[in-house]
């Protein structure tokens, strides 16, 4: 019984795996068909939101108490990697809400909690991250920001740039300065309300992938908000920012594994069904090779981010290392994939008739968000030698 029950480790639970096949149904039926059309124009795929809400798998993992699913950190990564199978533009849906909203579930009063998740998990309306600013991108705690206090308000000043879903969504995260001395200790988190005075968004950025979820500036002029809306203490708002990011590192490996399994998916079908030299091209020993590599990789990345999503869910001392390999090792993986997915499909790989140069395209973001590879490796060196 007890060797059984080691064995176990390696094998997902059945409501798990009945996760994903509630959502992979779904998103073959509702999602997928709307991921070319997302690319191609540039618009966010309304369609697909309205599909995951109604199954409710638009923010899975907000509490029961607050009328969410409740799932946890392994499902909702399942959840995010099923959507970037089908379309990754998509799966920034549940994952941005989950980015959102973690700096609450992490450090929110009740009163936030309640006010805010309630409307996310019925899907009314979404949530996104502002963190990032024109001058401030892998050194977050260089943010320019300002919120000053004014009473019972809070006065917000500021830019934040390469925000997810901004215009889209209701509801938005902001990190700010509240006291300039303290550096990443003066840091400051806060509820902002799209429909504030004096919240506004730029031009949508003209990008490379992901181009149904759009990206934008937030705009900060005078948003003069009640003082109740602050995430937590005063000057705790960058330990929050860097304590969801551990978090949600993971749903950008589950990300990257799902675009990696599209491209794998279609790559070995084609390659099936395409004959050349008298025979399928899936016959050729270096094309064998190339299928292997690419599968287990797939896997790896795959083991790891669930391994990772564990050590969320527990909230482990070491969730800092491995959701930063996660990522890393998952969105690296992905790329590679991809790219070799292109390569298996030749020159119609390289056109648009076929996904896998979107996925491709879109698997390049997951490098890059949420800390680019290079600060994860950084991240995941500093925990080795703490030791």
């Amino acid at each position: 019984m007890a060797a059984e029950q080691s064995f176990d480790v390696y094998r997902l639970p059945e409501e798990h795996e009945a996760i994903r096949e509630a959502v992979r149904e779904v998103c073959t039926a509702k999602v997928a068909p709307n991921a070319a059309e997302a690319d191609e124009t540039g618009e966010f795929p309304k369609a697909s939101h309205d599909a995951l809400r109604a199954a409710d798998f638009h923010a899975p993992h907000i509490p029961v108490e607050y009328g969410g699913a409740g799932a946890d950190a392994l499902a909702t990564a399942i959840v995010i990697e099923e959507v970037a199978r089908a379309c990754a533009s998509s799966s920034l849906i549940p994952a941005v809400n989950k980015l959102g909203t973690m700096p609450l579930l992490l450090a929110g009063s009740e009163e936030l909690k309640r006010k805010y998740l309630t409307p996310v998990a019925a899907g009314d309306a979404m949530f996104s991250y502002c963190l990032s600013e024109p001058e401030a991108g892998s050194d977050a705690a260089s943010m320019t920001t300002r919120a000053v206090r004014d009473g019972d308000h809070w006065v917000l000043n500021g830019v934040k740039r390469w925000i997810t879903n901004a215009g889209v969504s209701e509801y938005y995260t902001v990190f700010a300065v509240t006291d300039p001395s303290a550096r990443s200790r003066g840091i400051s988190a806060f509820v902002v309300e799209k429909s504030d005075a004096g919240v506004s968004f730029g031009a949508p950025e003209k990008k490379l992938g992901v181009k149904g979820s759009p990206t934008r500036e937030v705009y900060l002029d005078n948003v003069r908000i009640p003082a109740d809306r602050m995430i937590g203490a005063e000057g705790t708002g960058f330990g929050t920012a860097m304590q969801t990011l551990d978090h949600t590192r993971v749903t950008i490996a589950a990300q990257a594994v799902g675009i990696a399994q599209g491209a794998l998916d279609y790559a070995k079908g084609y390659v099936q069904e395409r004959k050349q030299f008298g025979k399928a091209v899936a016959e050729f020993q270096g094309v064998q090779f190339m299928l292997a590599d690419m599968g287990m990789k797939l896997e790896a990345a795959r083991q790891l981010t669930y391994a990772a999503a564990g050590k969320s869910e527990r909230g482990d001392a070491d969730l800092t290392y491995f959701g930063a390999a996660a990522k890393c090792f998952a969105s690296d993986a992905a790329m590679e994939i991809t790219t070799d997915a292109v390569q298996l499909l030749g020159g119609y790989g390289y056109t648009r008739d076929y996904p896998v140069e979107r996925m491709m395209r879109d698997a390049k973001i997951t490098q890059i968000y949420e800390g680019t590879n290079q600060v994860q490796r950084i991240v995941m060196a500093r925990q080795l030698l703490k030791g």
